[in-house]
């Protein structure tokens, strides 16, 4: 391998060995771990050089913490050793380096609940010398550790920021190293191809191993397939994490507003037998087979002179263009009408679903078969089920939901670097096929390999990481 590609390879190695020393995570920090308020348990987390230290000072007790084994619970009080006052009864969790979650001896302290118990004892902590923690510090210092990349990193927070199932089991798979795993084997690929080209060019009449230009398009190219395979994971992704918005519209008296309560359970939007009784936007929030739903009730759809009933069937025209899905409601015992063939044409680029409202009514009305259609009656509860089983399969992949063993983009920062990715490599075969010189062509190759890495937090700079743990809340 040549010298260049073997730099290449050092670089990245000693960036991952030497963060701990570049960054400066010398001291021993503190943090309530635990969420504020009222509760049966609250957690005070040290990490650092000094935690055990720490943690043997204000502990009164039968063990000596400092000579206790790795991993073992120790009952005791908190006692504050400059006057001897006990503060609270707790348990102390010892975890030594390095099999700890920060990498570094741990401390958890567990005590009562409750603000002021766990106040105290931070601040007895911080008294030890203890440095306050900063915001996402405990799983920065995992990551400068070497026990969590940056994708493993950022789905701490996506566990913590979920909101239905799909997102946990999403953020739990990236937690796991699956999307982790996929950036590695292309960042591995693309640099032992920057390897071979480069020892071409340096040593060109050695008897080494030599790719042709087509085995070399061919290597690229399959690291570009994998890439799109990641890159069209992404509006799923976004959906599970964000959620989806689902915009109920038809025309007067139909049931819309019947469906929103029949799909909250409750009664939330006014129902009457009165045409145009929803004027605006009814906006709530339900989860659909672990996916978050903003769903929007709108304005009976039609033609009026009612300046107010005008405006909320703009309205609803506007949510429908921005919605991932939309529910159009007929009523079974009228059919469709020239107005709603209108409105489903102007709606055939979205992901549409016409729902039958009052089928017992009309349980056998005939209807348009182009389009995913759900008999239900939302007075009698009847077909709500099968309506939200039709949106999880119409819009998020259902038989994908919750599988938990796939690589899924949710991140924008991952798909921005995806998308640079794949347009250094489309730029590298762009030139390879103009049979560009070599030593311009790798430097595609060198940047996909950087911008991989920049996922992964391998080549990432100190503000980048910096920014990144920010965002985190206190005690993570």
């Amino acid at each position: 391998m040549a010298k260049n590609a073997e730099n290449m390879v050092n670089y990245g190695e000693i960036i991952t060995k030497k963060r701990g020393i570049i960054m400066g995570v010398s001291d021993t920090i503190a943090a309530i771990i635990t969420a504020p308020g009222r509760a049966a348990v609250g957690i005070i987390r040290l990490s650092g050089p000094e935690a055990v230290a720490v943690a043997s000072a204000v502990y009164e007790g039968k063990a000596d913490l400092a000579a206790c084994a790795s991993h073992t619970i120790h009952f005791g009080w908190v006692r504050d050793p400059a006057n001897g006052r006990r503060i609270d009864e707790a348990l102390f969790l010892l975890m030594r380096g390095p099999k700890s979650y920060t990498g570094e001896d741990v401390v958890e302290i567990q005590s009562h609940g409750g603000h002021v118990s766990t106040q105290e004892i931070l601040r007895l902590l911080l008294r030890q010398g203890v440095r306050l923690a900063d915001a996402g510090e405990f799983t920065k210092r995992a990551f400068i550790n070497g026990k969590l990349d940056l994708t493993r990193a950022e789905a701490v927070m996506d566990i913590v920021d979920a909101e239905g199932d799909a997102a946990l089991s999403q953020a739990l798979a990236q937690k796991s190293g699956v999307l982790e795993e996929r950036i590695r084997t292309a960042r591995e690929a693309v640099l032992e191809l920057v390897a071979f080209i480069q020892a071409d060019l340096d040593y060109p009449e050695d008897d080494i191993e030599r790719l042709s230009d087509e085995e070399l398009a061919a290597r690229v190219q399959a690291v570009r397939g994998d890439l799109a395979a990641l890159i069209a994971t992404a509006q799923r992704g976004r959906m599970f994490r964000e959620g989806i918005k689902m915009v109920i519209m038809g025309a007067p008296n139909v049931g819309k507003s019947s469906l929103l309560n029949a799909l909250l359970g409750r009664e939330r939007a006014i129902v009457t037998d009165i045409a145009g009784t929803t004027r605006d936007v009814v906006t709530e929030h339900l989860t659909i087979h672990g996916v978050p739903v903003e769903i929007l009730d709108t304005a009976g759809i039609r033609a009026t002179d009612d300046q107010i009933e005008a405006i909320g069937v703009e309205r609803a025209k506007a949510a429908s263009r921005e919605a991932d899905v939309v529910l159009y409601v007929v009523a079974s015992d009228r059919g469709l009408s020239e107005e709603d063939r209108e409105s489903l044409r102007a709606l055939a680029d979205k992901a549409t679903i016409l729902v039958a409202n009052k089928s017992d009514l009309a349980p056998d009305a005939e209807l348009p078969d182009n389009v995913p259609t759900v008999r239900i009656s939302a007075k009698l509860q009847e077909g709500i089920e099968a309506l939200e089983e039709t949106v999880a399969q119409c819009i998020l992949a259902d038989d994908r939901v919750g599988s938990g063993d796939e690589a899924v983009v949710s991140n924008a920062r991952h798909l921005a670097l995806l998308e640079r990715c794949a347009a250094d490599l489309d730029s590298f075969l762009e030139g390879l096929s103009l049979d560009m010189s070599k030593d311009i062509l790798v430097i595609d190759l060198q940047n996909a390999w950087e911008n991989l890495g920049l996922i992964t937090g391998d080549t990432a700079s100190e503000d980048l990481i910096d920014t990144i743990f920010s965002k985190f809340c206190l005690g993570k």
